[in-house]
C-alpha cells in the first residue's frame, strides 16, 4: 500500500516518517519547493527529537509539490495542511478545501481521504458531501500531541481517534496504528462530526483543569499560603476521580493548540445555543491570570533586579511563540519599564532580537546575566 499526505509541516513530517518506518511507501506534499528539496535530500532544520534520524534512514519516503501525484498514486490521502484561527474563534478549513477540490477535480475515484488536522465539527461531513460524488469516503483522524515530543506522542498516544465508516479502510487505519504505536492503540470510532467535536473537548477539558489548578493557586497565594501550593495541588490530584496530570500552577495554557482549540469548541457551543460554557470561561480566565502572574513577580522581586527568563517559547526546548505565556510576561514586565534578560535557543532569539532592542532598547538583554537577578520561576 502507498500512502500520501498533503501538507508535510511540523506534525505532517513527523507522522509521515513514522509510517515510513513501519513499512508503507510514503509519498507527501508541500508548497514549499525549497523545503521539498531538502526533504528528498534527506535534511531537515528542526528541533524536533528524532525527525532527521528518522529522515535520513528512510527508504521509501519522497517529496513534491504536486498534490496530484499524491492523489493518483496513493491508495490512502492523509491532509495535515494548516487550518489557522478566524476571530469567531472557529478554525479557517480553507485549505482543506483546497485538497477537497484537488481530488474532486483529479478525475480520480473512490479512493480515501483522511483529515488529520484540526477542523470545526461537521466540515467533514460537507467534505464528505462533495466528495460522494467521486466516491471517495472522509475520515477524520486528528492526532493528540505536543511540539517538542511529536514522535514520542504518536508513539504512545493514549487514544486514536477516528471519524468514519467501519469498513476495509478502517480496518487500514487501525494496522497502521497497529505499526506505528509502541503501545496496543486505544482506537474510538464514531461520526466524523462527532470524531472533530472530541478533538476540541479533550483539550477543551485539559484548559479547563489548568485553570482549576492556577484558580487554587491564585487563592492560595492571596491567603498567605503560597509555599503550600504544590502540596494542596499533589492532595487534590491524588484523588483518582481528578489525577496529576495538567494540575499544577504556573503559567496559563498557550501554545498552538489547546488556546485554539478552546476557542473553536466555545465558538461551537455558541452556535449551538449554549452561551455560558466553558470553553468561553476558561479563556477569560487565562488571560486574567496572566495579569495575576504578572502582579505576583513584581511584587516578588523585592530588591528590584532586573528579571530573569531562561526560555520565552511557550514550551521550553522549542521554537514557537505561538499564544506564549511566557513571552506575554515578558512583554508585559518590558511595557511595565522593567530590565529584562532572556536567555533562549538561537531561533527564538532570532525571532525576536530585533524587534525586541528596537522597540525596548538596552532594556532588553540577550545571553546569560553577568549580574544578579531576579528569576523568574513558577
Amino acid at each position: 500500500m502507498k500512502i500520501g499526505l498533503i501538507g508535510a509541516g511540523r506534525l505532517g513530517i513527523c507522522f509521515s516518517l513514522l509510517i515510513e518506518q513501519a513499512g508503507y511507501d510514503i509519498l507527501v506534499s508541500d508548497i514549499r519547493s525549497d523545503y521539498v528539496d531538502s526533504l528528498n535530500s534527506r535534511v531537515i532544520k528542526t528541533n524536533e527529537p528524532e525527525v532527521q534520524e528518522l529522515l535520513s534512514k528512510a527508504k521509501t519516503f519522497e517529496a513534491t509539490i504536486d498534490n496530484q501525484r499524491v492523489i493518483q498514486e496513493c491508495d490512502i490521502v492523509y491532509t495535515l495542511v494548516a487550518t489557522p484561527s478566524l476571530p469567531s474563534g472557529d478554525y479557517d478549513v480553507s485549505a482543506v478545501w483546497k485538497v477537497v477540490d484537488d481530488i474532486f477535480s483529479s478525475g480520480v475515484k473512490n479512493k480515501s481521504f483522511i483529515v488529520g488536522c484540526t477542523t470545526n465539527p461537521g466540515d467533514c461531513a460537507l467534505f464528505q458531501e462533495k466528495l460522494n460524488e467521486v466516491g471517495w469516503n472522509v475520515y477524520y483522524n486528528p492526532e493528540f500531541i505536543a511540539q517538542g515530543s511529536i514522535i514520542k506522542d504518536l508513539r504512545h498516544a493514549d487514544m486514536v481517534l477516528i471519524g468514519g465508516k467501519r469498513n476495509e479502510v478502517y480496518d487500514e487505519l487501525c494496522e497502521i496504528y497497529n505499526k506505528i504505536q509502541v503501545i496496543q492503540p486505544k482506537i474510538s470510532l464514531m461520526s466524523t462530526t462527532a470524531a472533530e467535536l472530541v478533538k476540541l473537548a479533550v483539550n477543551c477539558y485539559l484548559t479547563t483543569k489548568i485553570s482549576y489548578a492556577n484558580m487554587v493557586g491564585e487563592v492560595m497565594a492571596l491567603s498567605g499560603l503560597g509555599d503550600e501550593i504544590k502540596s494542596v495541588l499533589g492532595a487534590i490530584g491524588d484523588d483518582s476521580r481528578v489525577g496529576r496530570k495538567y494540575l499544577n500552577y504556573g503559567y496559563g495554557f498557550g501554545g498552538p493548540c489547546l488556546p485554539r482549540d478552546n476557542r473553536a469548541f466555545a465558538a461551537y457551543a455558541r452556535k449551538q445555543g449554549l452561551n455560558y460554557n466553558l470553553g468561553e470561561t476558561t479563556d477569560n480566565f487565562n488571560r486574567q491570570h496572566a495579569t495575576f502572574i504578572l502582579e505576583q513577580v513584581i511584587k516578588s522581586n523585592t530588591k528590584g533586579l532586573p528579571f530573569y527568563f531562561d526560555y520565552i517559547s511557550y514550551k521550553k526546548g522549542t521554537d514557537m511563540l505561538v499564544e506564549s505565556q511566557q513571552y506575554k510576561l515578558c512583554l508585559d514586565l518590558l511595557d511595565a519599564g522593567y530590565v529584562v534578560y532572556i536567555d533562549d535557543i538561537e531561533s527564538i532569539i532570532n525571532q525576536v532580537e530585533t524587534d525586541l532592542t528596537n522597540k525596548y532598547g538596552d532594556r532588553v538583554r540577550f545571553g546569560n546575566a553577568k549580574e544578579e537577578v531576579y528569576k523568574i520561576e513558577l
